[in-house]
């Protein structure tokens, strides 16, 4: 239990911004697993490589939004888009 007001509102704003980082993560989450996805399939015949830079895209976007607000670290976002570009980038063009 809070003892100041400004203690109260501290507590109020952790609980806000929990629940906002937690979507977000989670929406970061699921399009990284889509995205991995897309480029697994576009490496078989039944996905194509448009498709999968789609989704690496927006798993992109996705990953410095949660950076800038600081819902994961920036180098780990970094890193993961960079690993995302690699396995799309070996792809062959036709694919």
């Amino acid at each position: 239990m809070a003892n100041h007001k400004s203690a109260a509102k501290r507590n109020r704003q952790r609980i806000v911004r929990t629940l906002r980082g937690r979507a977000l993560r989670t929406r970061v989450r699921t399009s990284l697993k889509n995205a991995r996805e897309a480029v697994a399939a576009a490496g078989t015949e039944e996905g194509s490589k448009d498709d999968a830079a789609k989704a690496v895209q927006s798993a992109s976007q996705l990953l410095d939004k949660a950076a800038s607000k600081n819902v994961l670290p920036k180098k780990r976002a970094s890193r993961l888009k960079s690993r995302l570009a690699v396995s799309l980038n070996k792809l062959s063009p036709a694919g």
